[in-house]
């Protein structure tokens, strides 16, 4: 039987990383498949993801053919998933930022009735490892910001640890979302919890990489703080369709 559960893991530039990540995410979740979103990475992580995907029937490989940020990479991701019909999509890093251990507590949620799961590095006191204090205080900043401006009740709105259900992802308009980085995480979160949405936070420990380049940049920040305004004023102007699912 096709898993119903799939992993989506962009990858740009993660050789260093991408062989071990796969193998740890299957040795402790074996009934599910991965799907890896590469941006034509230089440095060959699209030929070592190759190998992988004729190796094991549960990974497969989607090539891009430019880098085009971390939310456009999803989208095709997500894409491909709704064609091949699963049922829960994860959003996961490919630097083990993101325990794969930790899957099996996003499929319980799901499995409740969630239609979005969202691992959190805030609940129960800080859960960060190895960032220095100006990266931590951003993090933390960034998600007092996001609530305070959108009132949206959840401690980690900008993390990208997080579960959808098939029917959630369905009622998104991905040509209307221009975001990619921490934007696109907070602005497809904020879209679920205006039409009422079944969301869920989870601890989880979160990791700094080991290996490679981290991809964050001034750029990506200054997005994710005209995305905030703009779904400020969507709250206040803009009327929102409710789902069926609530």
């Amino acid at each position: 039987m096709k898993a119903d559960l799939l992993a989506i893991i962009p990858t740009y530039n993660e050789a260093s990383n991408i062989r071990a990540l796969t193998q740890a995410v299957l040795r402790y979740n074996p009934d599910i498949d991965l799907l890896i979103v590469d941006d034509n990475s230089p440095d060959g992580t699209g030929k070592i993801a190759a190998e992988l995907a004729a190796s094991d029937e549960r990974i497969h490989l989607l090539n891009r053919t430019k880098k085009e940020g971390l939310g456009r990479a999803y989208i095709a991701g997500f894409n491909w998933a709704l064609e091949k019909d699963y049922t829960y999509m994860m959003e996961m890093d490919c630097d083990f930022s993101h325990d794969p251990k930790a899957i099996a507590e996003f499929r319980k949620e799901m499995d409740a009735g969630y239609d979005l799961v969202l691992g959190s590095r805030y609940i129960d006191g800080v859960r960060v490892m190895n960032w220095p204090l100006s990266r931590l205080l951003l993090s933390r900043g960034a998600g007092l910001y996001v609530q305070l401006m959108t009132g949206m009740p959840l401690t980690d709105p900008t993390g990208g640890f997080k579960c959808f259900h098939r029917s959630l992802l369905e009622s998104y308009e991905f040509d209307a979302i221009e975001a990619s980085g921490y934007g696109f995480q907070i602005e497809l979160t904020h879209i679920a919890w205006r039409r009422g949405y079944r969301i869920k936070e989870i601890p989880i420990i979160f990791e700094d990489r080991q290996s490679g380049e981290s991809k964050m940049s001034s750029s990506i920040i200054y997005e994710a703080l005209w995305v905030v305004w703009k779904l400020a004023f969507r709250n206040l102007f803009q009327r929102t369709p409710r789902n069926d699912r609530g």
